[in-house]
C-alpha cells in the first residue's frame, strides 16, 4: 500500500512511469506494507533509487569483479587503499564518485564478498540518483567493509515475507560445509523479473541459488538452504535526506565503529549483532 501526503496513492498516477518503474510501484501498491511519502516527487525519487539499485546490481554481475574472502580482497590502488582487514579505504584527493564507479568499470581489479557488494551497490545507486557533485560532497570518507557505511548512508532491516524490487534478501545456508564458510549464505538484490543478483552467483532464480547452496553443505546436513524472512533496504530517513539534500552537508560527521569480523557473506542483522555487542 502506498500513501502520498496522507492520502492513498492511485495507480492511475503511474501512466508516465517506465516499465521497470511500473513493476516496482505495482508491487509496492499490492504489498501489505505501508509505504509513506510526503510528496509525489519523493515517491518518484525512491522508485528511481530502487531502479538504480537493480541497474547497479546488473552492472556488477557483468563487471568481472571476483567474489573472494577478506584475506584475498583486492582493489584498484588508484582509488583505494587496501587495509589489513580486507577493506577498501578511499584515497585522499580522489573523487568518491570516480572510485565508486571504477568498481564496475574495472571489475577485474577487484575482489570482495557479498555483503560489501551490497553496500557498493547502494553507493552506486545513490550516486546515479543525486549526481556526482552532491555525491562527492556528502561521501568524502568512504570505507568499504562488510555492512559498514558512511553516517549519511543508513540501512534498516526487518522481518517480512513480501519483498519489492530493489530490496535485499538473505539466503541462509545454516549447515554450510566447514571447508567453505563463505557459503554460509548470500545477500541478494531482488530484481524486477523475480530473479536475484548475488555477488559471486550472478543473476539466478531463488531455486537456483538454493540448489547451489545445498551443494555446499556438509555431508551429514539435513537442513536445506532457504530465504530468510529478512529484508534489508536503504532506510527511509536516508532516502528523505538524500532526496532533500542541496549539498549543504555538515562538515562534521559522527564516527562510526567498524567491526572487522572476517566472516564472509553474513546478513545485515548479524553485522548489527556484532555492533551491539562491541
Amino acid at each position: 500500500m502506498i500513501q502520498v501526503a496522507g492520502r492513498p496513492f492511485s495507480l492511475e498516477s503511474t501512466m508516465d512511469f517506465g516499465e521497470v518503474e511500473g513493476v516496482i510501484i505495482q508491487q509496492m501498491h499490492d504489498s501489505p506494507e505501508l509505504f509513506t511519502y510526503l510528496s509525489m516527487n519523493e515517491l518518484r525519487f525512491e522508485i528511481n533509487l530502487r531502479k538504480n539499485i537493480m541497474e547497479s546490481a546488473k552492472e556488477m554481475s557483468e563487471s568481472h569483479a571476483a567474489f573472494t574472502i577478506f584475506e584475498n580482497a583486492r582493489c584498484n590502488p588508484t582509488y583505494w587503499n587496501l587495509t589489513s582487514a580486507g577493506g577498501f579505504l578511499l584515497r585522499q584527493g580522489v573523487r568518491p564518485s570516480d572510485a565508486i564507479l571504477d568498481i564496475n568499470r574495472n571489475g577485474q581489479l577487484y575482489g570482495f564478498e557479498c555483503a560489501t557488494a551490497i553496500i557498493i551497490i547502494y553507493y552506486q545507486a545513490i550516486l546515479k540518483s543525486i549526481g556526482r557533485e552532491r555525491f562527492d560532497y556528502n561521501f568524502q570518507n568512504i570505507y568499504l567493509y562488510s555492512w559498514h557505511t558512511d553516517p549519511d548512508l543508513e540501512y534498516h532491516y526487518f522481518n517480512a515475507d513480501n519483498y519489492v524490487p530493489g530490496d535485499v534478501v538473505y539466503f541462509n545456508n545454516p549447515e554450510y560445509h566447514p571447508y567453505a564458510p563463505w557459503y554460509r549464505g548470500l545477500n541478494a538484490v531482488v530484481l524486477s523479473d523475480g530473479t536475484f543478483f548475488g555477488h559471486g552467483f550472478g543473476i539466478m532464480t531463488a531455486e537456483q541459488v538454493i540448489e547451489f547452496l545445498n551443494s555446499q553443505r556438509h555431508p551429514e546436513s539435513r537442513q536445506s538452504a532457504y530465504i530468510e524472512n529478512l529484508i534489508t533496504r536503504i532506510s527511509p530517513t536516508t532516502v528523505q535526506k538524500v532526496f532533500a539534500s542541496s549539498g549543504n552537508r555538515n562538515n562534521y560527521k559522527a564516527h562510526k565503529i567498524v567491526i572487522h569480523h572476517n566472516l564472509c557473506s553474513i546478513s545485515s542483522i548479524k553485522y548489527r549483532f556484532f555492533l551491539n555487542n562491541y
